[in-house]
């Protein structure tokens, strides 16, 4: 790949914020994301005396050790060889409030930031109005399935379908008022262990099942209604299995809709949980997520519409 040298001292800052996403919420596995207000923040500034592509990342002291590093590099590295050429050498320093390991869409966030970082400073301006075209099919071979890096990406609901032509992306409306919250145990449980907890095959009637509930909870988003909320997040194929590797969160759920959520269930491939209802009740229903998880943190927090845009900090 060709080279690039500015290297200026005094270059301007890139701030970017990404938002962390759930998936599934029940019947909607491995193809469904919403972005949420937990945040993965990134600046980003042109170093100067070393190579392009030189590119350097330190994390803000979160208590615990990060995997994203990788990632996120993997992800400007894909942006550059589409591109054909090394952007100028990074300082990256990153902040997150994103738990790993908890299905919260951790590396999905970090795929997002890294691909959105090396079109900004590229300044390829086409890439970020286009995402979904330009920077979408990086993200899913980055990440190897749509639901938290769509999210991440574009913001708002959606629902990846890749295939073989490509990936198409549906947006699911979101009713204004319907909050969510969020809480995780200090054990992470990844997306390997998780995965093995799964069976190989599922009956007729289960696969049958899950299509019926995914009609139940789109409406349900859109509409904020309660009851089919409820009986959209009804899963067969994959929360009964996943719930049992993580201690309290059956009692967790039934304690948050007893606070005033309309239903809750994992997020992602768990150990996190997500609750859904009424903004105003959407404290309480995190108290109440967390107060059943070993070592439980619990937040409410918003839907993030918006798809993330990197700007440019001018002070030097």
């Amino acid at each position: 790949m060709s080279s690039s040298t500015d290297t200026s001292e005094r270059a301007p800052a890139l701030r970017l914020d990404v938002p962390a996403s759930t998936s599934n919420l029940g019947p909607g596995f491995d193809f469904l994301g919403l972005s949420l207000g937990l945040w993965l923040r990134v600046r980003a500034r042109q170093a100067a005396g070393r190579e392009p592509g030189a590119h350097r990342l330190r994390w803000a002291d979160s208590g615990e050790d990060r995997g994203e590093d990788d990632l996120l590099l993997r992800a400007i590295r894909a942006g550059e060889a589409r591109r054909g050429s090394f952007a100028p050498a990074m300082d990256l320093d990153l902040d997150s409030e994103i738990p790993v390991g908890r299905g919260f869409g951790s590396s999905g966030a970090a795929v997002a930031a890294g691909l959105l970082l090396e079109a900004a400073v590229a300044g390829d301006h086409e890439a970020l109005e286009t995402r979904e075209r330009a920077l979408l099919p990086d993200a899913l071979r980055l990440e190897g399935h749509p639901d938290n890096a769509t999210a991440s990406l574009l913001g708002g609901c959606t629902l990846g379908v890749p295939h073989d032509s490509g990936l198409t992306v549906v947006r699911q409306p979101v009713h204004p008022d319907l909050g969510f919250a969020v809480a995780w145990p200090e054990r992470p449980l990844f997306t390997e262990e998780a995965r093995a907890a799964l069976p190989d095959q599922v009956s007729f009637a289960d696969a049958v099942e899950n299509p019926r509930r995914l009609a139940l909870l789109l409406e349900g988003l859109r509409t904020a209604d309660p009851e089919l909320l409820a009986l959209g997040t009804a899963d067969r194929l994959h929360e009964r299995f996943r719930r049992a590797l993580i201690p309290g969160s059956d009692r967790a759920c039934a304690e948050a809709m007893e606070a005033g959520a309309a239903t809750a269930c994992l997020s992602g491939a768990g150990s996190g949980l997500v609750a859904l209802g009424p903004i105003e009740r959407m404290p309480a229903a995190a108290e109440a997520l967390a107060r059943s998880l070993e070592g439980g943190q619990g937040r409410a927090v918003a839907h993030v519409t918006s798809a993330p845009v990197p700007m440019w900090d001018m002070s030097p």
